[in-house]
Formats: C-alpha cells, structure tokens, sequence
C-alpha cells in the first residue's frame, strides 16, 4: 500500500494542537492559502507549507485576531505580488492591538502583585492591617 506524502488530518491534528473540527474549519473558511491535498482515496493529506501557515493562524488566533482578518489575510497573500502594503498594514494594526491589550493586562498584573506584596507583608507583619 502507497501512502500520498503528507499528514493525515489526525496527525496534522496531533502537530498543531488543533482539533481535526477545527483544521476542517479552517479549510471550509477559506483561512488556508491553498486546498489541501488529498490522498487517492479522498483523505486530506497535509503539507509542510500548510502546517506552517496553520501554525501562523494559531498565532494570530491567540493574539485575538479576528478570523475576518485571518481570512482578509489569507486572501491577500493568495492574491500574491503587490498586496505587500495591504498585508502590511493589516499585520502593523493587528500589532497595535496586541500591544495596547498587552499594556493593559501588564497594568492589571502591577495591581495585583502589589494587593500579594500587600497580602505578603501582612502575614510577616501580623499587627498591620490590609485593604
């Protein structure tokens, strides 16, 4: 028996830390740049470049990038030479909105290691009172 080079969709799956629902997900939604190739019998077999652009759309994922964005993205870099600028300026926002909800939560973690410094000082200093 031949096997079609690439992963199965289990062991795209298993590599990506995605579910199987979600890599089928990604493919209905037009997220990936090209469809994924299929084995004789029909199975979805993926490719390095594949697994590598899903790697890039976990990223953005996790960095609360809308899927609407992803998908503007992805359209893009199909499109091919000459949306550069586009590409760039959809990534540069995206980096903005990272960064100010990465100076938020920094704010948030400062308050509340200074309520455990107050918490801290508290059971050391057992005659002080905390708020």
């Amino acid at each position: 028996m031949t096997t079609a080079p690439g992963l199965s969709i289990a062991d795209a799956a298993a590599r990506s830390g995605l579910t199987t629902h979600t890599l089928r997900y990604y493919e209905r939604d037009g997220l990936l740049l090209e469809p994924v190739g299929r084995a004789a019998g029909g199975h979805r077999r993926y490719a390095e470049r594949d697994l590598t652009w899903i790697t890039l759309i976990t990223r953005l994922r996790a960095t609360g990038m809308p899927i609407r964005d992803i998908r503007a993205y992805a359209e893009l870099v199909r499109a091919g030479a000459g949306t550069e600028p586009e590409r760039l300026a959809l990534l540069v926002a995206h980096r903005e909105r990272v960064l100010a909800e990465l100076a938020e939560t920094t704010a948030h973690l400062s308050a509340l290691d200074g309520k455990i410094a107050l918490y801290r000082d508290r059971l050391t200093h057992p005659d002080q009172r905390v708020g």
